[in-house]
């Protein structure tokens, strides 16, 4: 066999080696619509699809991009926003109409694979009125898929950040506050009991701006060269894998031992704030790629992500929230992601896409 042939097997099985990794690392990216010069629904569900992103999480039931989604084969988070979670509380019929119209009416053409019922709600922000709503509102959806014969399929769970971790350093001794126990507690006996990941929303760019003088950058983005924090056995070289292993002390402190995790958030913004560069971006998004096919020092193996977010959305505020998109609002890429073979793979250099073109072409 020549050795230009020779060659091209081994890079292909490379590439397709890669690609089943990249499959294990269940990589999503979140669709956000706050922005007046976003494409259509059904030119935004074909980006995902010619980017190959089989992932997508949605932050409440627009009915326009279910609709888009319909055969698409792309597995969704579907949000309840925090605007509704009062009313799915107040009594079931409401939780059966709620599913009926933004479930059922779609399953199975949408793979409905999570249901968030309200995001980052916490007795500590300005989302504390519907802390005492948030049970009984996973609660009732929870039946309510049951009831719909959907029980199997789909999970019920709600989108947490980082303000409800009181202790996160070492991430060993990750703790719940304590003055959000009473919220806590209930949230993560739930999961437990249906067997239900939290959602959990992990950026470590808030927690390097609000602190950089005991963050490193390096460490934030990936890029440290030598372990920064040694935990017992376990070294820690980003702030990533930092903040999500405190979160699963924390569950497990609460008794919730075997709930996963769902990193339902995770981006960096290319301006509008300290150290919110495209460079500074780029880097992180690059490397978070990567990464997350192999798993915490706590728990190794691929973890499922969803990038923040697809698009730059002008009507967000403040200003740094308007600059977190992938793509600019014309579908552009901001990035140079390495989405791989013909665009459609994360993380294939294009390096080795044009050594194996011209290798075949030589054959």
């Amino acid at each position: 066999m020549a050795t230009t042939q020779i060659a091209v097997i081994v890079l292909l099985g490379l590439l397709v080696a890669t690609h089943i990794h990249i499959t294990e690392a269940q990589l999503g990216v979140c669709y956000g619509m706050m922005g007046n010069n976003l494409p259509s629904h059904s030119e935004v569900i074909q980006l995902y699809k010619s980017r190959n992103i089989g992932r997508l999480r949605l932050y409440d039931p627009n009915h326009g991009a279910l609709n888009a989604l319909r055969r698409s084969n792309i597995e969704v988070i579907l949000g309840l926003p925090n605007v509704d979670v009062k009313h799915i509380a107040s009594g079931m019929e409401h939780a059966r109409w709620w599913v009926q119209k933004n479930v059922k009416d779609f399953w199975p053409d949408v793979k409905i694979k999570y249901i968030a019922v309200g995001n980052e709600i916490s007795p500590v922000t300005g989302t504390s009125y519907l802390t005492s709503f948030q049970v009984p509102a996973l609660v009732n959806i929870y039946k309510a898929i049951g009831e719909a014969g959907l029980g199997n399929n789909i999970k019920v769970s709600t989108s947490v950040d980082m303000t409800l971790i009181g202790n996160s350093y070492p991430p060993s001794q990750g703790s719940f506050r304590n003055d959000v126990r009473w919220f806590t507690d209930p949230i993560v006996g739930f999961l437990r009991d249906t067997r239900a990941p939290l959602l959990v929303n992990i950026y470590p760019y808030f927690s390097y701006s609000g602190n950089p003088g005991q963050i490193s950058l390096p460490y934030a983005l990936f890029t440290a060269p030598n372990v920064v924090v040694q935990d017992g056995s376990r070294q820690y070289r980003n702030l990533f894998d930092a903040m999500l292993d405190s979160v699963y002390a924390a569950m497990e402190r609460t008794g919730g031992g075997s709930v996963g995790i769902v990193v339902s958030e995770s981006g960096w913004p290319s301006a509008g704030a300290f150290g919110a560069t495209t460079d500074n971006a780029a880097t992180y998004l690059r490397n978070l790629i990567q990464h997350v096919k192999e798993g915490s020092p706590r728990k190794p193996g691929p973890i499922e992500t969803y990038i923040f977010a697809m698009f730059d959305e002008n009507n967000k505020n403040p200003e740094l929230e308007k600059h977190f998109g992938l793509f600019s609002p014309n579908k552009q890429p901001k990035y140079n992601l390495n989405f791989g073979v013909s665009e459609r793979v994360w993380d294939i250099s294009a390096e080795t896409n044009s050594t194996t073109s011209s290798l075949i072409s030589e054959m």
